[in-house]
């Protein structure tokens, strides 16, 4: 039973401070509810800031902006092509039907300020629905000085130091990719705008620009404050607390004491995923796996399995994750690599020295395909990128900067030393230096190169979408994914089959209400984001699925909780 004296009461009780939590708080406020915030790290954002802070959004208000043309009808078809009946066709309409009116809602009452990437397609252009641009969403810069003394406290850095000295836009970040005329002048701009901001650069500051995963946080840091909701930070939640099998509040340690909250409206459970909790990862997916491969924050470590099966609740997709290859730096900050494994003049290879995907594919797909190898006996995790001296001349490739900009000598050592990236000066010596298949990675780089120079991958069907061509390079043809690696000396990036959190956590309806184990809702309770069993199931259908989800079920979650019925409009 609820205390009925508690130390807080309040209407709406959130836990976790990522894009999903703070949503949820933002609409129950505007809702006329008091709202209380919890989040048990020391910094919010939790893995939203780690992130590229897109947000996947069909038939979105922003979309004509930028020529593009979608409907609901069409958003809906395309996710139940992808997902099918792994995910029920309620909770998927309700994506399709409130994503956009989630993003409305948010743009009109809070900082949040998204634009439509007309270029950035969903990932399956075979599938009824499929559109090549619009949906995923860029957020925009903000400045960090806006927030204050939170400035302080918000998740940073995570990207501090590596390749550039100033933050970009998920649209700035792709002119520089493409070197032309264009992009010198994207990072001329960026840069200039960096040094002029004279008192950050006297304090040696980071720059103070948000942008990505950082600004859409920043922005909702900013929405709770314009409405006075509390954030209490260091304050992890104990234990849940019913009343006559109704979620009523919870148990937070808060300030070296633990307090009963009181809530009277529900509690929703934002607290990301389990991607650091080894034990549970072990126990739920594909061996070989654990923790150190993740680029979630350190904060997701299944709060909100542990609470909520204490209670009853079901539990769904926990083999599953929002699958990324990763790579760990020597500092020890581990990365995804999205965007290098797919230009011209690389390929990607088990410990056979063979191929086993298309390596421009999705990055979740990828990330499958390197299990499947691995299941096979072929020796995939980790598994190495490997290009020539052209590719390293000419692009990034994760954190390192292309060669005409930064030579190898110029790079720190520790790149070398400790594993990370191997150089070869013939493909032997490289094959030598990795402990893989000589022969076998000479015979895979000749099949490879014969075909690459037409423009053809016969095996894997490299470059033949759009989205494969997407994160290439333009300037090359007849395929801009597909080049010879023919240029000496050769290297190696070692990639672990990461993830950017995991997807699996408690089974939801499409009011985002919680289920139990005999399929019948737990009053009160409510999970959005990857506390959450995916929506998106074991798919992955465009940039930004998982804020967009996020956002979108708390949105719902919040509605819900304040009885706000789906045909009223957005208050």
């Amino acid at each position: 039973m609820a205390e009925e004296n508690p130390d807080v009461a309040v209407d709406w009780l959130v836990v976790g401070a990522g894009a999903a939590g703070m949503t949820g708080a933002v609409v129950a406020h505007q809702a006329g509810g008091s709202v209380l915030v919890v989040e048990k790290e020391a910094v919010y954002g939790g893995t939203t800031a780690k992130s590229g802070g897109v947000a996947w959004i069909p038939a979105n208000h922003r979309q004509a902006a930028v020529g593009v043309q979608d409907s609901v009808e069409e958003g809906y078809a395309y996710l139940k092509a992808l997902i099918g009946d792994s995910v029920s066709d309620a909770r998927i309409r309700a994506y399709a039907n409130r994503a956009r009116e989630m993003l409305l809602f948010m743009t009109t009452h809070s900082h949040v300020a998204y634009s439509a990437l007309p270029k950035y397609m969903d990932y399956y252009e075979h599938l009824p629905g499929y559109k090549n641009g619009g949906r995923s969403m860029d957020n925009a810069p903000i400045d960090l000085r806006k927030l204050g003394a939170d400035a302080a406290t918000i998740r940073l850095g995570h990207y501090d130091g590596l390749l550039l000295p100033f933050n970009v836009t998920v649209e700035e970040g792709q002119s520089l990719q493409e070197m032309n005329a264009g992009a010198y002048l994207t990072g001329l701009r960026l840069l200039l705008r960096y040094l002029l901001d004279i008192p950050a650069r006297l304090k040696r500051q980071r720059d103070n620009r948000l942008t990505l995963g950082p600004a859409l946080v920043a922005r909702l840091r900013l929405s709770l404050q314009d409405r006075d909701i509390p954030l209490w930070l260091n304050s992890p939640v104990r234990e849940l607390l019913q009343d006559d099998g109704r979620v009523c509040g919870a148990l937070v340690e808060h300030e070296g004491k633990v307090q009963r909250i009181h809530a009277r409206r529900g509690v929703l459970l934002a607290t990301g995923g389990f991607s650091h909790n080894t034990e549970m990862r072990q126990q739920y997916q594909r061996a070989p796996i654990g923790s150190e491969w993740t680029a979630a924050a350190p904060g997701a470590t299944g709060d909100a399995v542990t609470m909520g099966t204490q209670i009853g609740a079901a539990l769904g997709f926990m083999e599953c994750a929002w699958w990324s290859p990763t790579y760990t730096i020597p500092d020890g900050r581990v990365l995804a690599l999205i965007a290098g494994k797919s230009n011209p003049g690389s390929i990607m290879v088990n410990r056979q020295g063979r191929r086993f995907a298309n390596e421009a594919q999705p990055y979740e797909d990828l990330v499958k395909a390197q299990y499947d190898s691995e299941a096979r006996g072929e020796g995939a995790i980790p598994c190495y990128l490997v290009f020539d001296a052209t590719y390293r001349a000419k692009y990034a490739v994760g954190h390192l900067k292309p060669g005409k900009v930064e030579r190898d000598a110029g790079l720190p050592p520790e790149n070398f030393t400790s594993g990370l990236l191997t150089k070869g000066e013939t493909l032997e010596e490289l094959a030598d230096a990795l402990n893989i298949d000589r022969a076998a990675l000479l015979q895979t780089v000749e099949n490879f190169n014969r075909h690459a120079r037409n423009g053809e991958d016969p095996e894997f069907g490299r470059g033949a979408t759009q989205h494969d061509r997407y994160y290439a390079d333009k300037t090359v043809s007849p395929n801009p994914s597909l080049g010879p690696l023919e240029t000496a000396p050769y290297y190696a990036l070692r990639c672990d089959p990461g993830d950017l959190d995991t997807k699996g956590g408690l089974l939801c309806d499409e009011y985002a209400r919680v289920l139990d184990t005999h399929g019948e809702i737990i009053e009160g309770l409510y999970a959005a984001g990857n506390a959450s069993a995916a929506a998106m199931g074991n798919t992955y259908p465009g940039a930004g699925a998982t804020i967009g989800s996020a956002m979108t079920f708390a949105y719902i979650a919040a509605r819900h909780a304040f009885g706000i019925n789906d045909d009223q409009e957005p208050t």
